[in-house]
C-alpha cells in the first residue's frame, strides 16, 4: 500500500515528460492516488498526449489561473472525476524571458512583471480556492519554489515572483490551518526542464550545483523532488504547514 492509497490529488501545471508536474503526478499514481492534471491553451494538447505515458492514463482540465471562469468553475470540472479533493499541487510560473529574465532586472516593464507575480504567486492563491468547496479537512497544498532568500544571476524578476509565492504559502497556511488545511512549498535545485531552458544564461546558475551540493545534484532527474512533494501530500507530515522543504543535494545550507 503506497502512502497516497485512496488520495485524490490535482498536479496543476503538466507539460511535457521532463516537467517536475508530470514527476509528481506520476509518483502519486505508484503510491496509490487518484490523479488529475491540468494545463490550458496550445499546451492542452501535449498534456493530453503526455499522460499517456503515467502508469495510469489520467483526465485532463484546462485550467488558466488567471481566467476568472476557468477557476470559478474549478471544483464542478473536477467534480466529473473526483468526488472530493485530498492535494493540491501548484507547478506553475511564468515570466516573459525576453524581458524579466537574463540580466534584465532594471529595464522590467510593470506588465511583464505583475504578469509573472499573478502567475507565479498569486495564483497559489487562487487556485487553492478554487479547489476549496472539494478539498476536505486533513488535505494538503504543496507548491513549487527556487529559493527566494537571496538574488540569483539570471533569475531577476521571477526571484521576487518566487518571493512573493513563498510569502503567500505562509499566509495561506496561516488562514486555511483552522479549516485543516496544510500549504507547504519544496524548494528544488535546478532541473533540466522546459521552463528551466527558457531562462537566458541558466547554465552559469546550474553550474555551481555541481561544485557545492553535498550530496551531489543530478539536473535531470526531477524523482527526488517528486518524492518529496508526494511525501507533503500523505499523512507522515500531519502537523506540518508553512514549511519549505529543500530539495537540493545540500546547496542551500553550504557557505562559499
Amino acid at each position: 500500500m503506497g502512502i497516497l492509497e485512496g488520495k485524490r490529488i490535482l498536479v496543476a501545471g503538466v507539460t511535457v515528460d521532463s516537467s517536475i508536474g508530470f514527476a509528481v503526478a506520476r509518483v502519486a499514481q505508484e503510491e496509490g492516488a487518484q490523479v488529475v492534471v491540468s494545463n490550458f491553451g496550445r499546451a492542452l494538447s501535449i498534456t493530453r498526449r503526455i499522460v499517456g505515458r503515467l502508469p495510469k492514463e489520467a483526465p485532463v482540465i484546462e485550467l488558466d489561473v488567471t481566467n476568472e471562469d476557468h477557476l470559478a468553475s474549478l471544483s464542478d470540472r473536477l467534480g466529473e472525476h473526483l468526488d472530493g479533493l485530498d492535494g493540491v499541487v501548484h507547478s506553475i510560473a511564468y515570466g516573459n524571458p525576453d524581458t524579466i529574465l537574463g540580466g534584465k532586472f532594471l529595464e522590467a516593464p510593470w506588465d511583464d512583471v505583475g504578469q509573472a507575480v499573478q502567475v507565479s504567486a498569486y495564483s497559489l492563491k487562487s487556485l487553492t480556492m478554487a479547489a476549496m468547496p472539494m478539498l476536505t479537512p486533513g488535505s494538503s497544498v504543496v507548491g513549487m519554489t527556487f529559493d527566494a532568500t537571496v538574488a540569483w544571476p539570471a533569475y531577476d524578476w521571477m526571484g521576487v515572483a518566487k518571493a512573493g509565492l513563498e510569502s503567500c504559502s505562509r499566509y495561506l497556511a496561516r488562514h486555511l490551518g483552522p479549516r485543516g488545511i496544510r500549504v507547504n512549498l519544496v524548494s528544488a535545485g535546478p532541473l533540466k526542464t522546459l521552463a528551466a531552458k527558457a531562462i537566458p544564461g541558466i547554465e552559469d546558475l546550474e553550474a555551481t550545483w555541481e561544485e557545492r551540493a553535498p550530496l551531489g545534484w543530478d539536473q535531470t532527474d526531477q524523482t527526488p523532488t517528486a518524492r518529496s512533494v508526494v511525501a507533503l501530500l500523505s499523512d507522515f507530515f500531519p502537523a506540518t504547514t508553512g514549511e519549505i522543504l529543500h530539495v537540493d543535494g545540500g546547496f542551500h545550507a553550504m557557505g562559499t
